[in-house]
């Protein structure tokens, strides 16, 4: 018999990566930390409102705290290297969750490539990475929505897995 063919329909790829500066405030430092995101995805970030007040943080109900942007495509590719290279494409395996998405933070935007400017400053970010399949459509599709059968959802360990052969990365046992 010839040689096994792979399934094209279990290739795994980046759904989208999500990248979020969460200052704790609004006003000066928020529309900062937007600037940087539009600088890293060239798209305009959205806002998150705090959901309750907490006087210990100095923040009220409904008051901007962070913003965010959702990046497909090969511009996430490109930006989930640039976010790895900082890591130096090691990651902790609790990073990974039981549906096969991954997250990590860094300290410094500067990292990325982006140019200090001293009138933005620096600021941290998260990274989250949302891994499908072709035919994950199913789920989120308007008209004839369906669930995904577990043997096509991506399993902790095939996340994993898809980080080490495609950016060859190393999976430690510590937090960093």
């Amino acid at each position: 018999m010839a040689a096994e063919k792979k399934n094209p329909m279990k290739d795994i790829s980046i759904t989208k990566l999500c990248l979020n500066i969460c200052v704790g405030e609004s006003g000066d430092r928020l529309t900062r930390a937007s600037k940087v995101l539009e600088q890293l995805s060239g798209q305009e970030p959205c806002f998150s409102k705090a959901r309750f007040t907490v006087r210990s943080f100095g923040i009220r109900r409904n008051e901007k705290i962070s913003c965010w942007c959702t990046v497909r495509g090969a511009k996430a590719e490109e930006i989930l290297e640039r976010g790895l290279k900082v890591k130096e494409y090691e990651l902790w395996k609790g990073c990974f969750s039981d549906e096969g998405n991954f997250g990590f933070g860094i300290d410094e935007h500067i990292d990325l490539g982006i140019k200090y400017d001293p009138s933005i400053g620096i600021y941290g970010m998260d990274f989250y990475v949302v891994l499908g399949r072709p035919g994950y459509r199913v789920r989120y599709r308007r008209s004839r929505k369906t669930r995904i059968g577990t043997n096509h959802k991506v399993s902790k360990e095939e996340a994993q897995k898809w980080f080490q052969t495609k950016f060859d990365g190393i999976l430690t046992n510590k937090k960093q």
